[in-house]
């Protein structure tokens, strides 16, 4: 049985290091800057939709003041939707790298607005940025080998090994307390800024003790590499640096190697429409009805919005060439042709992650990345969920203008208290999506 005595004499031990001592203090740095990059690269995120929410609802109100009717102001007014970064966001960066976070988008066509940005980083995809959760999954493992890797290993090539044995009450009492005086600080100095900065930037309890649960569960499952290789017994007759090469080979197979190749075979198989394509087809789509019979138009549009079948028909005392309902109608036709194209790439992207996800449980490092972006609401699916979020959004636009353009109520600025506002629908804030339908 483990006494306290045990695990004063040990740290004494690992402590009398100074090896120890400046590995800890590496960790903690790298831990803090680590955490401090994401803290000011999400500050800076939340500051940018600030900024852009204000001149967003100022540019909208002139657009507004200086029109005289619905089409007019459909097309100048843009919206600007957003993702917020989560409580949790400075801690692992995730998904928000590569996907866009933010759009300004009109009337117009939607798909095009979505995809005509490709944000895409394929090296930063592989390994990710460096964020605590980098630190954490990438960079620690070699930390905890660092520390572990001589645990026995060094004890036999000073002929100590086997008179610790004989001599100790409890054999493998000196082995556990020596584990937990090593481990139990690296744990310490990784989370203790984190759990700072998740104070300062109001992060939730529970936010916080799930990281740190995930964290505690990575350096476990290291460790428990780390000394099942160094105890196995067919390599009890090699040296330190010998253990110290296969771990760091299983270390690069698994953290390197492993999400390396996933990403590029699983990119290769799962089959997934450019966004570049879906732009064209949308835009294609638009620009070709210029050239078509209305009636082509009408008749796609309809297809889709029934209860506008009576009021097609355009005003004779306006240019019977051109009519805002027309316009915006096969803006709509636009996305429906692309609807398809657009569906499959949201699909290949969730097929995508999924597969990914598998392949998680061969890597230790890419499961931790992938469990931290999933409690920072930065992963895959959270960017999906903004994606539609948008698409509802403009949808409520359309709803609101389609009125106001088939109808043709007397143009009133009063009518725009009405107009549908953008609000982020997060797990945090539990709020309905301002584009549902009613």
């Amino acid at each position: 049985m483990m006494r306290f005595t045990d695990l004063k004499r040990e740290a004494n031990f690992v402590f009398g290091h100074r090896q120890i001592k400046l590995t800890l203090l590496v960790v903690f740095l790298l831990s803090a800057v680590s955490l401090w990059s994401g803290y000011a690269e999400m500050q800076e995120q939340q500051a940018t939709i600030e900024r852009l929410l204000e001149k967003d609802q100022i540019e909208r109100e002139a657009v507004i003041t200086h029109q005289s009717n619905y089409g007019m102001v459909a097309y100048y007014a843009f919206h600007l939707t957003y993702a917020p970064p989560s409580p949790l966001a400075f801690a692992a960066v995730g998904e928000r790298d590569v996907f866009p976070w933010k759009h300004r988008i009109r009337m117009l066509a939607l798909e095009g607005q979505i995809y005509e940005s490709d944000t895409d980083n394929p090296e930063l995809a592989f390994l990710g940025r460096f964020d605590f959760a980098f630190v954490t999954s990438v960079l620690l493992p070699l930390f905890i080998i660092l520390l572990l890797y001589d645990l026995k290993a060094k004890e036999r090539e000073a002929r100590r090994f086997d008179l610790l044995n004989v001599t100790a009450r409890n054999a493998h009492a000196i082995w556990t307390s020596r584990v937990l005086v090593t481990l139990v600080p690296l744990a310490l100095v990784t989370l203790a800024p984190f759990v700072v900065f998740g104070l300062i930037n109001g992060t939730s309890l529970p936010s916080l003790l799930t990281v740190c649960a995930i964290v505690i569960g990575n350096i476990a499952l290291w460790s428990a590499i780390v000394l099942a290789i160094g105890a196995a017994k067919r390599f009890a007759s090699f040296s330190a640096t010998h253990l110290a090469s296969i771990m760091l080979g299983v270390w690069l197979v698994t953290t390197v190697v492993v999400p390396v190749t996933a990403h590029t075979v699983i990119s290769a198989v799962v089959e997934t429409p450019e966004g570049g394509d879906i732009v064209l087809t949308q835009r294609e789509a638009v620009n070709s009805a210029w050239d078509k019979p209305v009636e082509d138009t009408w008749r796609a549009f309809i297809a889709t919005h029934p209860q506008w079948a009576d009021y097609t028909e355009f005003n004779p005392e306006r240019d019977s060439s051109f009519d805002w309902k027309w316009y915006y109608a096969f803006q709509q036709v636009g996305d429906q042709a692309a609807s398809k194209l657009s569906m499959d790439y949201q699909a290949a992207t969730v097929q995508k992650d999924t597969v990914a996800s598998y392949v998680a449980l061969l890597s230790p490092s890419l499961l931790t990345q992938r469990l931290l972006s999933s409690t920072a609401e930065t992963n895959v699916q959270a960017m999906v969920n903004y994606e539609n979020d948008v698409r509802a959004f403009h949808k409520a636009l359309r709803k609101f203008y389609y009125y106001h353009l088939f109808k043709e109520p007397e143009f009133s600025q009063e009518s725009f208290e009405a107009l549908p506002q953008f609000t982020p629908n997060t797990k945090s804030s539990h709020k309905n999506r301002t584009g549902k339908e009613e």
